[in-house]
């Protein structure tokens, strides 16, 4: 079977993308000390990204991500869904972080190894019997609203800063990295009200349904295994992502029961957790990335660091997958 580029297509598997991930890698010979990168620390997209607090929510953009037949057809070619969903959710937010905090360089190297990754995932899904594509606009424009809607929830519940014009801009920064993994921006609707009517037209569409993939993640993320560090916080995590879901994907694709009980328990702890925000060191506020892209554009990164640190905050890391 032939991939877009006309190449005889090749299985995308999980050593393909560590692949590609390693020749991203490559690119950080060019420290681009004092690059300032494609945003800046004044951008709106660095104010919410730096955010651990925001980061947490990414299990909810994960799950939404796996609602969808196509985009779990993609992911079971490379077998992440069934066996490392956390690993997915990992390097998907590491790839969102360093097109945001990486030097020009390194941000252009990741887009670009993202798409040649994606050029490989195509077929047909053996659940819907539909076609799916990894550049299909509709499914990349599926992951972008979720991880962009994902980051403004949680930046509204547990930072709050940005009022409307603020939300406008981050949606409109967000829509440079989309450009770089081929969704044209035309496709994007235009603002943040349109964007989240396009979600829930999706929701409505009846295209979101349960599959193998869908269960996988739910139940990863509704019980982390046993031996996984902090279990007790990734539980938490668990009640969060699920509580902040749309209604129709809680209930319907992952059967997850709600009540008043639950939703004030919801936005109890996440109005702690803004609260213990403002009082955190910035070792455990900020993400490790964005700290040394600071220390970057300041000159301040010394020869030969790596920019590829821990995700999570000092002392955390990703349950281990099942």
């Amino acid at each position: 079977m032939l991939g877009r580029s006309g190449r005889e297509r090749r299985p995308a598997t999980v050593a393909g993308k560590v692949e590609c991930m390693t020749q991203a890698k490559s690119t950080r010979g060019d420290r681009g000390q004092g690059d300032r990168g494609l945003f800046g620390p004044e951008s709106v997209s660095w104010q919410v990204h730096r955010e651990a607090a925001v980061m947490l929510g990414g299990a909810r953009a994960l799950l939404m991500h796996a609602a969808h037949p196509l985009v779990v057809a993609g992911a079971r070619q490379t077998g992440m869904y069934t066996s490392d969903p956390w690993m997915r959710l990992e390097r998907t937010l590491r790839l969102n972080y360093l097109v945001t905090f990486g030097s020009t360089v390194q941000a252009n190297a990741t887009a670009r190894h993202i798409n040649i990754v994606h050029e490989e995932i195509n077929g047909i899904d053996e659940v819907t019997g539909l076609a799916y594509d990894a550049l299909d606009p509709e499914l990349l424009l599926w992951v972008h609203a979720c991880l962009v809607d994902t980051a403004l929830v949680m930046e509204h519940l547990v930072v709050g800063k940005l009022d409307e014009p603020g939300r406008e801009q981050f949606h409109q920064e967000s829509m440079v990295g989309a450009e770089m993994l081929r969704l044209p921006r035309s496709s994007i609707p235009k603002t943040v009200s349109g964007l989240r009517s396009y979600i829930a037209d999706v929701i409505s569409s009846g295209m979101l349904r349960r599959t193998d993939g869908s269960e996988a993640v739910g139940r990863l993320i509704m019980d982390p295994p046993p031996e996984t560090p902090q279990r007790p916080l990734w539980r938490l995590i668990s009640f969060w992502s699920f509580g902040l879901l749309p209604e129709g994907l809680r209930s319907e694709i992952y059967g997850y029961s709600w009540n008043p009980v639950q939703e004030a328990g919801l936005r109890a702890s996440l109005a702690a957790l803004k609260r213990l925000r403002l009082i955190a060191p910035p070792r455990l506020r900020f993400l490790p990335l964005a700290v040394t892209a600071q220390r970057r554009i300041e000159g301040r990164a010394p020869a030969g660091e790596e920019e590829s640190e821990s995700l999570l905050p000092e002392g955390f890391r990703m349950p281990d997958d099942a």
